[in-house]
């Protein structure tokens, strides 16, 4: 049976060249980009009058991360070019070609080597990014001051329950002793009101919530009735009430899920967040397409004067994927896409793309 990859010397010999190139070229675009950005912002951070160096080392230990995940893919892909632009120049792609391999078995150490990349992307994105794009974000809202802390204190807060809708003016606390102000109950049957129940305070009862003391008015009859007590969302999760605004981009994977499951229990729009969760996933995965896509380098004879142009073409098509990746989920976040669609559609366009220029080749 013949193997899917050229000799064990040769495949890592292209895997070890492919990487340092790739890994080379991020550095030092990321230090670039790290260095801009200190830059431009240590103005406003220094501008705090507690702030001095130190902040300003932190600003770049927050900013890194995000920028290193950004370039990685753009990376990957001018590490595909050069290596095979290289072995192209050098003649060994004639040579693993004189040699009876095909186009696949030629890429199969980048695809193998890409795929590890892949996996090393997304462990970094939902381990480290998330958290320091979530302290970033945090941090740039004070205008670089020091940071609140988060009691789980929310305002103005609304969830659904079925086909009643309830409001808090104001949630103290987090999980089972969390405790509500001014609460109000829209108790409707199929969209219709037929009460509004309205208490002061609220706690967490069983699975659900005792607001005490109430007031029921009844819409159809106009009657106002006095209570105690009243034992209201039987179901509500002290969660559902914790979510306010989401940033997808400052939460891992798991994180991310959750909180859209709070959201949808609360009866409130998901689809972008969903979007963005499909894509912590097809994200990363765009390093695997990148050595398709820029396989447009590697085969045809270097002397015939195009390896310009073929290198022009590969990077073309590589950035051509990002294109219609930040299209797909814009279309999505407005809800013209399906979420899984705008996550994976430009995924599977252009690893049909990279598999046609691949089967030209061989022709």
């Amino acid at each position: 049976m013949a193997s899917p990859f050229p000799s064990p010397t040769v495949a890592w010999y292209m895997a070890r060249m492919f990487l340092v190139r790739t890994f080379g070229i991020m550095a030092a675009v990321s230090l670039v980009l790290l260095v801009l950005s200190v830059l431009g912002e240590s103005g406003h951070i220094l501008a705090q009058p507690a702030n001095g160096e130190a902040q300003v080392w932190r600003y770049a230990g927050l900013r890194a991360p995000q920028i290193i995940s950004f370039f990685l893919p753009f990376s990957v892909l001018g590490g595909t070019v050069l290596t095979l632009i290289t072995m192209n120049q050098n003649s060994e792609i004639i040579a693993l070609k004189g040699a009876g391999l095909s186009a696949h078995q030629v890429l199969a150490p980048l695809l193998v080597a890409s795929v590890g990349v892949a996996a090393l992307s997304f462990a970094f994105n939902d381990r480290i990014v998330s958290r320091a794009t979530a302290t970033l974000n945090q941090w740039q809202a004070v205008d670089y001051g020091p940071l609140p802390i988060d009691r789980g204190d929310r305002t103005n807060v609304w969830v659904r329950d079925g086909d009643d809708l309830i409001e808090v003016d104001q949630l103290r606390g987090r999980g089972d002793a969390a405790q509500l102000g001014n609460v109000t109950d829209y108790d409707r049957d199929g969209g219709r009101l037929i009460s509004l129940i309205t208490a002061p305070h609220g706690v967490r009862e069983g699975r659900g919530w005792r607001i005490f003391p109430a007031r029921r008015f009844d819409v159809a009859s106009g009657k106002v009735a006095l209570y105690p007590a009243l034992h209201i969302a039987d179901g509500v999760r002290p969660a559902q009430f914790m979510v306010t605004t989401v940033d997808a981009d400052g939460l891992s994977l798991r994180a991310l899920r959750a909180t859209i499951k709070n959201l949808s229990d609360a009866g409130r729009p998901t689809k972008a967040l969903e979007g963005a969760s499909w894509h912590k996933l097809s994200g990363p995965l765009s390093a695997v397409l990148m050595p398709l896509l820029g396989a447009v380098a590697a085969f045809g004879i270097a002397r015939s004067g195009k390896l310009f142009v073929r290198a022009v073409a590969a990077m073309g098509l590589g950035f051509a994927y990002f294109v219609a990746d930040n299209f797909a989920l814009a279309m999505g976040s407005l809800g013209a896409y399906p979420p899984f669609l705008a996550a994976w559609a430009p995924f599977l366009l252009f690893f049909l793309i990279g598999e046609a220029v691949l089967i030209r080749s061989e022709e």
